[in-house]
């Protein structure tokens, strides 16, 4: 419970950050919720999937910081994102490999219609990295909605990590329509709500996995 309550100071200065304009408050402060989860994390059962859900949100942190750094360093943000996703998916082909046809054509659904709209305003020269990045969440969102119904997962577990990668697809189609679409006011609050709410889905999925 410590680190939770550690993140959700951490998440309460980087938005006091953002509202009153302290560029430099929010940088430091934005890491932290992610940082609790990992110490969280370390409660949970250990094995193969907590290793690979704290190795994504490892590089899920090295992301936070790269975006906000001062500098364009948008490309190894996505990188590290990109990383992170590869990790979930370790984590969540340990428990399972079942085809899951209808949470492939849902992801892919997702995954097509974000890389689309995107691509509609102009990517440029990030054409591709974003197409192989919208592949990769895609494959990310497959693997954690093909857990749901799988008779040795546990439903909450398998409910939180599906929620928690959808809101992980949620998060970054924000903040792709707000770089390259069309910017709007609510988008910064939208994008990082979105992501540590599915952060610490993805997180919580590690705790009670297996039926009993």
């Amino acid at each position: 419970m410590r680190w939770l309550l550690l993140g959700l100071a951490g998440a309460a200065v980087f938005l006091y950050g953002r509202v009153s304009g302290d560029a430099q408050l929010s940088l430091l402060s934005k890491g932290i919720p992610v940082i609790a989860l990992l110490f969280w994390l370390r409660q949970a059962p250990p094995g193969t999937y907590r290793r690979w859900i704290g190795i994504g949100l490892v590089f899920s942190l090295a992301g936070d910081i790269l975006l906000d750094w001062p500098g364009d360093l948008f490309v190894f943000g996505l990188g590290a994102f990109l990383l992170g996703h590869l990790a979930y998916v370790r984590a969540y082909c340990s428990d399972s490999r079942q085809p899951a046809l209808a949470a492939l054509l849902l992801a892919l659904i997702a995954g097509g219609a974000m890389f689309a709209v995107l691509a509609s305003s102009g990517l440029g020269e990030l054409l591709i990295p974003v197409a192989c990045y919208a592949t990769v969440i895609s494959l990310m969102l497959w693997r954690a909605l093909a857990r749901i119904g799988h008779r040795a997962i546990a439903a909450r577990s398998a409910g939180l990590a599906a929620a928690g990668a959808a809101l992980f697809v949620i998060s970054d189609s924000l903040i792709g329509i707000d770089r390259f679409v069309m910017s709007f006011d609510a988008a910064p609050y939208a994008i990082i709500l979105t992501y540590w709410l599915g952060q610490w889905g993805i997180t919580a999925s590690a705790f009670a996995r297996s039926k009993a």
